[in-house]
């Protein structure tokens, strides 16, 4: 406790170069560069790619391998949200974040490099479907490695208050996105070796990138357990037990749950479109797979950039504030994707959409820090991800059963389930209207 003690009285004079070159900042945000490779090329680009290539070309067939991708997100969140609250009671009772990230990277590290493995190998073909058996095989471990890389962000959000001042958190959360997404960038350069076909081929390199600039953050970050007379035996069902108490005293912490709600439905849209973006842009708005990729680009770029400057206007006008206008750049940005006849459409809804989408996160997660008890951060932060991924299994669950329902109408199918996330974030922007942030913790 001392030690970080130190780390805040230090940084209450910092500049923001000075907060950008701090080691454990620059290592724990190399953590974002190395985790948005996966999240871009696995979850966004190339097993989307992979799935559409291997079930088949024409209209009925895109919207089922629309389906699959769905489910497969849907699943890999469902086990999120029954492990997330009980990982933020880990973190308050032991002070054990990177230990965790270690191992759950790790593990999401090897899946990835097995969907590789298999999706390489001929295992034949199922009887009756056409489908081949590796298909099945690379699910599997798509819903493992996304499963444990979800995980490993509990505890990644939960470092921040360690590493400066409570002013300090929106320059330190957007620096941390915005590292997060040049590793975007940087993953996009795996299509150089992919090409235009055989997908597959970037699982491997993908783990081996990801492996690789996790490394910093494995060494130079340092663990800030609490005495071992503060720690109390995590028991599974305690952990629970816990949660329940907090929220049987959700009177105490109404601004908070009210914001969880509300991100509940914002995030609805995030981890659908996240997860159906490449799909829907090459199969609904005609974009080749190069081209898609060159848009992904630029929404990276945007992301960049919305994510520093969103830092400052966090820091400007308050975190709710801030939420606030991402939201409605959201709504904004769903609405030209849904209507998108022509490709430049796309192209404003896609630069749009990464805007919203860094500075989200950025916004998110100060909220989060403001609103949360000392005492209590961890377990609002694995109940934080709770929210998140409820939404990540309801929001790809509805997409996959729409485009399924509508199969046999082509794209209006996909155009009327990405309809289903422009109402969610209305939703969501109204609920977190309600917000009240002049409560103190």
């Amino acid at each position: 406790m001392e030690a970080i003690k130190k780390q805040v009285n230090h940084s209450k004079a910092r500049s923001s170069l000075a907060i950008y070159l701090s080691l454990p900042i620059l290592s724990w945000a190399f953590y974002d560069f190395a985790n948005t490779i996966f999240s871009s090329n696995i979850n966004t680009i190339f097993f989307p790619f992979y799935m559409d290539e291997t079930l088949g070309t024409d209209e009925v067939k895109q919207q089922v391998a629309s389906t699959f991708i769905s489910y497969a997100n849907a699943i890999a969140s469902f086990f999120l949200v029954i492990f997330s609250p009980l990982f933020g009671v880990w973190i308050d009772r032991t002070g054990y974040k990177k230990k965790f990230i270690v191992w759950f990277a790790s593990i999401s590290i090897l899946f990835t490099f097995l969907m590789g493995v298999f999706s390489s190998v001929d295992f034949g073909i199922l009887n009756y479907t056409g489908i081949p058996i590796s298909l099945f095989y690379v699910v599997i471990c798509f819903v493992i490695a996304k499963f444990f890389f979800n995980s490993s962000l509990v505890f990644y959000d939960a470092m921040m208050p360690n590493l400066g001042t409570k002013e300090e958190m929106p320059l330190i959360s957007g620096f941390g996105v915005a590292i997060g997404y040049l590793g975007t960038l940087f993953g996009l350069l795996v299509y150089l070796y992919v090409g235009n076909s055989d997908f597959h081929k970037a699982f491997i390199p993908t783990a081996i990138l990801y492996l690789l600039f996790s490394l910093p953050l494995f060494f130079i970050n340092k663990d800030l357990p609490l005495p071992k007379y503060d720690r109390s035996s995590v028991a599974f069902l305690d952990g629970y037990r816990e949660i329940i108490t907090t929220f049987k005293d959700m009177k105490h912490y109404k601004p908070i749950f009210t914001f969880m709600i509300a991100y509940f439905f914002i995030n609805d849209a995030i981890a659908t479109t996240i997860a159906m973006m490449a799909v829907y842009a090459t199969a609904i708005v005609g974009f080749t797979s190069s081209e898609f990729i060159l848009l992904y680009l630029v929404s990276t770029i945007s992301t960049i950039i919305g994510s520093l400057a969103f830092g400052y206007i966090t820091k400007k006008i308050g975190a709710k504030s801030a939420v606030t206008c991402v939201s409605i750049l959201m709504i904004l940005a769903l609405i030209l994707a849904v209507f998108a006849i022509q490709p430049w459409m796309f192209w404003i809804a896609g630069s749009l959409f990464g805007i919203s989408l860094g500075s989200m996160w950025v916004t998110s997660r100060t909220l989060i820090i403001e609103l949360s008890p000392k005492e209590k951060q961890g377990q609002f932060f694995g109940l934080f991800a709770f929210s998140g991924k409820v939404s990540s299994i309801i929001g790809p669950a509805i997409y996959g059963t729409v485009t399924f329902l509508l199969k046999e109408y082509g794209t209006i199918a996909s155009r009327t389930a990405l309809s289903t996330l422009i109402v969610m974030t209305i939703i969501g922007l109204i609920v977190h209207l309600r917000v009240r942030t002049n409560v103190t913790n």
